[in-house]
């Protein structure tokens, strides 16, 4: 509840406090970028779908080839966090109905044209959810590490488009690590309290 009563506190700051940082800050990133990169953060942008629905969903089938009840948990724990991330960042794109860059400044070309609100990165925050609630499940730091770089590369490649702020990307990095943690948190009181007996039946 924190986390997420922290984002709410900087969802009205943003325009108060981070406009001119935010703006001055984005275009040493993206009007000043070295253009050969263009390419590869296109690319890493895109990796947010694949992995960040498709890993979820991985894991759960793993679980049913391997008949493991313990799998399936993780996998259906991952699946409900990215759930709560997607509508969370719905609800706050509307709330704060922010611009994108390109539709207040000029000189923002952004590399791709976004039709939604920019607050907060929903790039970001899917790629925090799933890079978070990864390495909840699988405590070892080589799923820890590549998990939260990846996350990083993709909230870096919004910003070399030009397509958010960094504040956005900010929000998105917390509210996607918000909605992992708490998904986690819920799920194992759940899973203490009432469910443990009832997962050995679906396998």
């Amino acid at each position: 509840m924190r986390l997420f009563l922290s984002l709410w506190l900087l969802v009205h700051t943003v325009d108060i406090l981070a406009q001119s940082p935010d703006i001055e800050l984005l275009k040493s990133i993206h009007v000043e970028r070295n253009q050969q990169w263009d390419g590869t953060a296109r690319f890493i942008s895109s990796t947010e779908y694949a992995i960040g629905f498709g890993l979820p969903l991985g894991v759960c089938a793993a679980s049913w080839m391997k008949r493991d009840p313990e799998l399936f948990k993780k996998g259906v724990n991952m699946s409900l966090a990215l759930a709560l991330n997607t509508a969370s960042t719905f609800i706050f794109k509307r709330i704060v109905n922010r611009p994108r860059p390109a539709q207040t400044y000029s000189f923002i070309s952004p590399l791709e044209y976004e039709r939604n609100y920019s607050f907060p990165s929903g790039h970001t925050s899917n790629a925090f959810v799933t890079a978070t609630s990864l390495s909840l499940q699988f405590k070892k730091w080589y799923v820890v590490v590549p998990a939260h770089l990846w996350a990083g590369a993709v909230a870096y490649s919004r910003l070399h488009m030009g397509v958010h702020y960094p504040s956005d990307v900010l929000a998105g990095a917390v509210l996607g690590s918000a909605s992992a943690l708490a998904t986690y948190k819920v799920n194992q009181w759940i899973h203490r309290k009432y469910a443990k007996k009832y997962w050995t039946k679906w396998f």
